[in-house]
């Protein structure tokens, strides 16, 4: 089965938005967890506009499933990935003015500072993921570098118009499909929602999602086990045809 990560950054969101305690993002993690989700994706950003320091520090030790954490490449969060040992990393660009990640990784661009920090990661015991557009030339470079795997970034599918839709996805399955045949496990996410999953969890390979916004969104309505038990219901359902 295509497993589920379940980004709980948004939990966070609402907690800063009042600088308290509430609503708990190790809760949230936990109700997660025990819905079935396979694991628990976090994005430490270096403005901690929404998850913290201490948040990576309770999940890495309360939780039974696997910790992903998104981060830059950068010194500071590098730093505390070898400290805090998640099961993997995922490295994503980051532009402060940004309200969420914009686009996928430059790893074609930066493949030697790039391919020593995953060499650092790998001395820890870390996997790497590199979050990438549906490029050919990124995937490449992203297994040239010694990556475990790549997260294709579904924005642009997520965000298409209809007519566009199709080549987005051809775009997905293209890219999943090098890929899976230069050894790269594939994983997608960003704009991943109940309406718009099924098509995404049929590119060729694919091993992971990882869906935040629409699950902690629809968790206002039907509460945070009922929405992660549909997303599994539906990677479930493409798995078993």
């Amino acid at each position: 089965m295509i497993e589920l990560g379940v980004n709980i950054d948004h939990v966070a969101t609402l907690r800063e938005a009042r600088k308290g305690r509430v609503p708990d993002v190790v809760m949230a993690a936990k109700i997660c967890e025990i819905a079935g989700a396979h694991q628990i994706t976090v994005h430490l950003r270096q403005d901690r506009r929404h998850i913290q320091d201490r948040d990576v520090e309770r999940l890495k030790e309360v939780l039974l499933v696997r910790m992903n954490l998104e981060m830059a490449a950068v010194p500071e969060i590098i730093k505390i990935a070898h400290r805090i040992t998640p099961y993997t990393v995922c490295l994503v660009p980051e532009n402060r003015q940004e309200i969420t990640t914009e686009g996928g990784l430059n790893v074609s661009g930066q493949k030697e500072g790039l391919k020593k920090v995953i060499d650092e990661m790998h001395e820890k015991g870390i996997k790497v993921s590199m979050f990438v557009d549906p490029d050919i030339e990124q995937v490449h470079a992203s297994a040239e570098i010694g990556a475990d795997s790549v997260e294709l970034h579904t924005g642009a599918y997520a965000n298409a118009e209809e007519e566009k839709l199709v080549n987005e996805l051809e775009r997905l399955y293209e890219a999943g499909k090098v890929a899976n045949q230069l050894g790269l496990a594939v994983h997608a996410g960003h704009g991943l929602t109940v309406r718009n999953l099924e098509p995404v969890a049929k590119i060729p390979g694919l091993k992971e999602v990882n869906i935040g916004h629409d699950i902690i969104a629809r968790a206002i309505f039907i509460g945070l086990d009922s929405a992660v038990k549909e997303i599994l219901a539906i990677l479930e359902k493409v798995s078993n045809k």
